[in-house]
């Protein structure tokens, strides 16, 4: 599913000039088959340190280095829709504001959520302009499966992020 989310994600940026897509990816095969059918520039939103092992981050630091050379931005952080706020939930129990967002947009898909969070991401870190059209791409963790056109919001207004077009998702 991923080689055919990439080639529509792609497509579509090229057909209605998008300059930037941004892409979740854990492993990286994700990002080397947008880097196959994307010339534009590209994102790379990876699990956060810690993630799964305490120091560690998932993503291997050979191709981080191989992709960063070919001109790819990566962002590795707190993800924005769990973070921290999920830490508290984890301990005191029940949901929070935060959590009710992510839980809303993985109504529409794990993908949709992972792409709207992935493009705030990207604009908090300062890879993608403020104001922009960008294609964003998310999964569940094992490849892609969802394409959507957004303009981001910050983080501190995320309220703000617009979801203009659906690429792709899966039924």
């Amino acid at each position: 599913m991923t080689e055919q989310v990439v080639r529509e994600a792609a497509a579509y940026a090229r057909e209605h000039n998008i300059q930037h897509i941004v892409a979740a990816s854990v492993t990286g095969a994700s990002l080397a088959e947008l880097c196959r059918h994307f010339a534009g520039k590209i994102v790379c939103v990876t699990h956060a340190y810690g993630y799964k092992f305490p120091g560690e981050c998932e993503f291997p630091e050979n191709l981080r280095l191989e992709y960063e050379a070919k001109g790819v931005k990566f962002v590795t952080a707190a993800h924005v829709l769990s973070g921290a706020e999920r830490g508290i939930s984890n301990v005191y129990k029940g949901m929070y504001p935060v959590e009710a967002i992510a839980q809303t947009l993985r109504m529409f898909g794990a993908g949709t959520k992972v792409a709207v969070e992935c493009a705030v991401m990207a604009l908090d870190a300062g890879c993608i302009p403020f104001g922009e059209k960008v294609v964003s791409l998310g999964g569940t963790g094992h490849g892609l499966d969802t394409a959507l056109v957004l303009t981001p919001g910050y983080a501190q207004r995320v309220f703000s992020t617009r979801v203009h077009a659906t690429i792709c998702k899966p039924e």
